[in-house]
C-alpha cells in the first residue's frame, strides 16, 4: 500500500580524544534544539527541499547526555534546554509515549549503541540509555570498517522497513580508534484522516523557489480543515493549513507565506514550538477545496556546523570534549549525522462524513491551493513533539 512515510536516522561516530575542560552555567529545559538545527541547515539551503527530524537530534543528544561530563555536558543540557538535574525522567516519559501501543502502527522509534568489542562501557550508561530509549547495545569489529558498516546499516534498514539501506560509509568508521557509534531511528506511517482520491489528482503548475514555474502533480479534496492566518513579528503573513491523519494524535502542519512575492526563508526564522503552540488558537474549521501536491524528498544533514553553531562545540574537539561517564578512554564525537525521507501522496482513510454534514459551508467554500515553498511540521499534540519537519521548493 502506498502512504505517506517518514524517516529519520541520526548517528554519531565517536573516537578517543584528550581530556575535557569545565564549566558552571546550566539552561532550561525546552525542546527547540532540532527547529533551530533545521533553520542553520535551511539557513545555507534556501532553495534545497530539505527534510528533517528536530526530534531525531534531541534523541540522539539525549543518548550521549548520561556520558557526558563538565562543559560537554552542560553544552548539551544548554542545547537542550533542560533543567540541571530534570532531563532523564522527562526523556524517558516522552518515549513511552511516542512509543505507547496507540501509536505503534503509526510511529516506530528505535535506537542503538554500537561499540569496539572488548570496549568498556560505563554501566551506568548502558542501564540509563536502556531505561530511557530502550536502547539495544551490539558489540562489532571496528577494525573491519566495512563489516561494521554493513552490520548497522543492515540494522537501520530493518528498522526503517527498507526506506533507508545506507546510514554509515566505511570511511567514517576509523579502524583503530572508533569505540561507538550511536543510532537513533525514527519511522513514520500516517494514513490521512480524509483521504485524497487519485482521480483528482491532476497537473498543475508551481512557482518553485528558484522562480521558474514547473508542472507537477497536485492532490486536491473538498473537506473540512483547520485552517489559520499568522503573522511574524516583522509583520509578515502566512498561511497555516492543517491535515490530521488517522488517530488524530498526529498532524501535517503546512505553512506558505500569504504574500507569493515573500520568500519562505522570511517565515522559518520566526518558527519555534512556542509559535507552534500559538498557532492551535488562530485556526477555525473550514470547509475548503484543498489543493497540495505529491511530493518525495530524501536528505542528509551533517549536524557538526549546527550543533557547534549553537554551542555544542566541546563534544567535536579532541582537546575538550569529556564523557568519562561513558567509558574511562577519553572520547570526542567525529562525525554526527541524520538521514530523513519523506513521501507524500493520495492515500489516507476515508473522511469522516458525520464531520463533513456538521460542517457543511452555506457559501461556495473557498480554494486553497499550495502552489508554491511551502514548510511543513509533523506533530504528536499531546507531547508537542516535532518529529518531522521540511521546506519544499520543488516538489
Amino acid at each position: 500500500m502506498r502512504h505517506l512515510s517518514l524517516l529519520c536516522l541520526c548517528a554519531l561516530v565517536i573516537l578517543p580524544s584528550l581530556e575535557a575542560a569545565l564549566a558552571h552555567s546550566y539552561g532550561e529545559r525546552g525542546s527547540d534544539l532540532g527547529i533551530q538545527v533545521f533553520q542553520q541547515v535551511v539557513r545555507s539551503k534556501p532553495l534545497e527541499n530539505v527534510v528533517f527530524s528536530p526530534h531525531g537530534v534531541a534523541s540522539i543528544l539525549g543518548m550521549l547526555l548520561p556520558g557526558a561530563h563538565g562543559e560537554t555536558r552542560k553544552q548539551i543540557i544548554r542545547g537542550l534546554r533542560y533543567k540541571k538535574n530534570g532531563p532523564y525522567k522527562m526523556l524517558k516519559k516522552l518515549h513511552k509515549t511516542l512509543t505507547a501501543k496507540s501509536n505503534q502502527d503509526t510511529v516506530l522509534i528505535a535506537n542503538a549503541i554500537f561499540s569496539q568489542e572488548g570496549f568498556p562501557m560505563e554501566e551506568s550508561f548502558v542501564a540509563t540509555n536502556r531505561g530511557n530509549f530502550q536502547s539495544e547495545t551490539r558489540s562489532l569489529n571496528f577494525s573491519k570498517p566495512e563489516e561494521a558498516a554493513n552490520e548497522i546499516n543492515e540494522w537501520v534498514n530493518n528498522k526503517t522497513k527498507g526506506h533507508i539501506s545506507s546510514l554509515v560509509k566505511p570511511d567514517m568508521l576509523d579502524p583503530e580508534l572508533t569505540r561507538l557509534v550511536t543510532v537513533n531511528s525514527i519511522y513514520f506511517k500516517g494514513l490521512w484522516r480524509s483521504r485524497f482520491q487519485p482521480m483528482n489528482t491532476k497537473m498543475r503548475p508551481f512557482k518553485a523557489g528558484d522562480g521558474n514555474e514547473y508542472s507537477v502533480p497536485m492532490m486536491s479534496q473538498l473537506s473540512v480543515f483547520n485552517i489559520g492566518m499568522a503573522t511574524t513579528p516583522q509583520g509578515l503573513k502566512y498561511k497555516i493549513i492543517e491535515l490530521p491523519y488517522h488517530g488524530n494524535t498526529i498532524s501535517m502542519l503546512m505553512v506558505l507565506p500569504s504574500d507569493e512575492d515573500t520568500p519562505l526563508s522570511h517565515v522559518i526564522p520566526h518558527i519555534n514550538t512556542e509559535t507552534v503552540q500559538s498557532w492551535t488558537k488562530l485556526m477555525h474549521i473550514r470547509k475548503v477545496h484543498l489543493v497540495i501536491p505529491k511530493f518525495t524528498v530524501d536528505a542528509e544533514v551533517d549536524l557538526e556546523a549546527p550543533l557547534a553553531e549553537l554551542g555544542m562545540t566541546d563534544m567535536f574537539s579532541q582537546g575538550k570534549a569529556d564523557f568519562r561517564h561513558l567509558s574511562a578512554e577519553p572520547l570526542h564525537v567525529s562525525k554526527a549525522l541524520q538521514k530523513a525521507k519523506i513521501v507524500v501522496n493520495e492515500d489516507g482513510t476515508k473522511a469522516a462524513a458525520a464531520t463533513a454534514a456538521i460542517l457543511l459551508a452555506r457559501s461556495s467554500p473557498p480554494w486553497v491551493t499550495v502552489d508554491r515553498p511551502f514548510l511543513f511540521l509533523i506533530r504528536h499534540h499531546p507531547t508537542g513533539t516535532i518529529l518531522f519537519m521540511g521546506q519544499i521548493n520543488k516538489p
